[in-house]
């Protein structure tokens, strides 16, 4: 792979008509190289339309990423509620792997009053048996569940690599937003950039950091965390040091912008990146 792909949380804004096709053939006009699919109100893609964007996608050199519903929670108390989460998993699972997605991201889980240790056991359970699912079915696509933005949520950088150890497949999808947010900002500085890449160095391997899933952009926090996405230009995140430190570390893999302008921020990232990286 050798350098990272940077693109679209969907379908760009300046898309027309507006379908995930023709997102994919707008994103080759723009000069980006990426997009994530975002099944988060539902999965609704057919196979046949998934194979169609898989065609499209290695006609153009656009790699593919799924986001899988909002509705999961691995820890509910309520049993039907883990079953249903599961089966939204493993449907964007499959219709990304249809479509030619590496990697499948997703909010695992929240703590609800439950001690942090024994919800990271339940969610260590469930993503081996969606795994288990996964090879039984033949979908080859990865497990990524998402760095969270507020402390209510499962999903700290330290729960998401240990899980990726003790479960062979597993990979974290690094949100630096959101781990800027769950920080209440605190988490915003060249060294802590470079802390999380030595990280995953060392408890995953270097191969971890060649195919990373990774997530991007503006963002606002409040006492709880994550409020909401904003343009580059008003975040006090600092981007700019983040793109360094993955240079620095090698990385690549998929980054993938989720800004309120959506391809023009993907743009400004591509853009540094690149001058970034000759320099």
């Amino acid at each position: 792979m050798g350098k990272l792909r940077i693109g679209t949380a969907g379908i760009p804004a300046s898309t027309k008509p507006r379908s995930t096709a023709n997102a994919v053939k707008r994103l080759a006009e723009l000069g980006l190289r990426h997009m994530e699919i975002e099944f988060v109100r539902g999965v609704k893609m057919g196979e046949s339309t998934a194979k169609e964007i898989r065609e499209l996608a290695e006609k153009h050199d656009i790699s593919l990423t799924v986001h899988a519903p909002y509705y999961v929670n691995l820890n509910s108390a309520e049993p039907e509620k883990i079953a249903a989460s599961k089966d939204r998993i493993i449907q964007a699972a499959r219709a990304g792997a249809w479509a030619g997605a590496r990697s499948v991201t997703f909010h695992a889980a929240y703590y609800h009053d439950d001690d942090p240790a024994g919800v990271f056991i339940r969610v260590k359970e469930h993503m081996e048996e969606m795994l288990a699912r996964l090879e039984e079915e033949g979908i080859d696509i990865r497990l990524s569940p998402e760095t969270t933005g507020g402390p209510s949520q499962f999903g700290t950088l330290e729960e998401l690599v240990r899980l990726g150890e003790e479960v062979p497949g597993v990979y974290p999808c690094v949100d630096f937003s959101h781990l800027f947010a769950r920080s209440l900002g605190e988490y915003n500085s060249y060294e802590h950039f470079a802390g999380t890449l030595q990280l995953i160095r060392d408890k995953l391997g270097e191969q971890a950091l060649k195919e990373m899933h990774i997530h991007l952009s503006g963002i606002e926090y409040g006492p709880k965390g994550e409020k909401r996405h904003l343009p580059l230009e008003e975040t006090e995140l600092k981007y700019e040091d983040v793109l360094r430190a993955l240079i620095d570390f090698e990385a690549a893999g998929w980054l993938t912008c989720e800004s309120p302008i959506l391809e023009e921020d993907a743009l400004i990232l591509q853009g540094l990146y690149n001058e970034l990286k000759n320099t």
